[in-house]
């Protein structure tokens, strides 16, 4: 059975002017490809099957990512049903020079295990050992908004 521990994954891409808008922060697309992409990675870590976006909830953007900083992705899983799994996908800035850190956005990303078809399959069931394991788990189910 996997851990959250074992589904962390963490990404990091600086912010080029081809992902910007017109203030010169990172685009809230780009920002949501990241998100998305380490998350469907964490998802895919935990099942050991192809995962895809099912849902994403409450993705608000409170601080920009400016040009030139850093976009710190940080993605575990924290819960899994029959063939979904509900991924925590954290993003901060941070500063290249001085490591600073800021959050920007928080969401929960729900993914489906699919087989070659893509027709859903089974995932296994979580498992939280560890200190580690049980404080992802419950940051997730923390900031869960599906009871």
């Amino acid at each position: 059975m996997p851990t959250p521990s074992e589904t962390y994954i963490e990404n990091r891409a600086r912010i080029q002017p081809d992902m910007t808008n017109n203030y010169d922060t990172a685009h809230g697309g780009v920002v949501m490809k990241l998100m998305d992409e380490v998350g469907a990675m964490s998802a895919m870590r935990f099942a050991g099957e192809t995962c895809v976006t099912a849902r994403v909830e409450g993705l608000d953007f409170t601080r920009p990512i400016p040009r030139g900083d850093i976009a710190v992705v940080e993605a575990w899983a924290y819960r899994a049903g029959r063939s979904s799994i509900r991924v925590r996908v954290v993003v901060d800035r941070e500063n290249p020079q001085s490591g600073e850190r800021e959050r920007t956005c928080e969401s929960c990303f729900v993914f489906v295990a699919v087989d070659e078809d893509g027709s859903p399959v089974a995932v296994p069931e979580l498992n939280s050992p560890t200190d580690r394991d049980r404080q992802l788990e419950q940051s997730g189910l923390a900031a869960d908004t599906i009871e």
